[in-house]
């Protein structure tokens, strides 16, 4: 009997904020690639993130190899957006001095 062929869809899903998801789990594709990068294996990814079946990390893996350079680009825009948002968040809460303030705040209370 001959094996059938047939092309599987990606298990990447892009929400309406932007981010791409793998499959129907809040697991981004920027986790997946960051523990690839430093060196996990499929394997190793799969058991961190439990929500994410092996293939689809497979799947995830080899979209970045076969598109690196979108995806790249999307990787350095996200981190660009990251660090938007913290700048905005810092600017309306400032870090400096937080564990003192949470200290004394503590203290004020007991």
């Amino acid at each position: 009997m001959p094996l059938h062929l047939e092309a599987q869809p990606l298990p990447l899903k892009a929400g309406d904020d932007g981010v791409i998801r793998i499959g129907a789990t809040r697991v981004t594709l920027d986790t997946i690639l960051a523990a690839f990068r430093e060196g996990a294996t499929a394997e190793e990814i799969a058991q961190q993130y439990s929500s994410v079946p092996l293939a689809d990390v497979y799947s995830a893996i080899s979209f970045y190899l076969r598109q690196r350079e979108r995806v790249d680009e999307y990787l350095r825009d996200r981190e660009r957006r990251g660090e938007e948002v913290r700048a905005l968040n810092e600017g309306r809460f400032d870090p400096q001095g937080v564990r003192d303030r949470l200290v004394a705040r503590r203290a004020g209370s007991a």
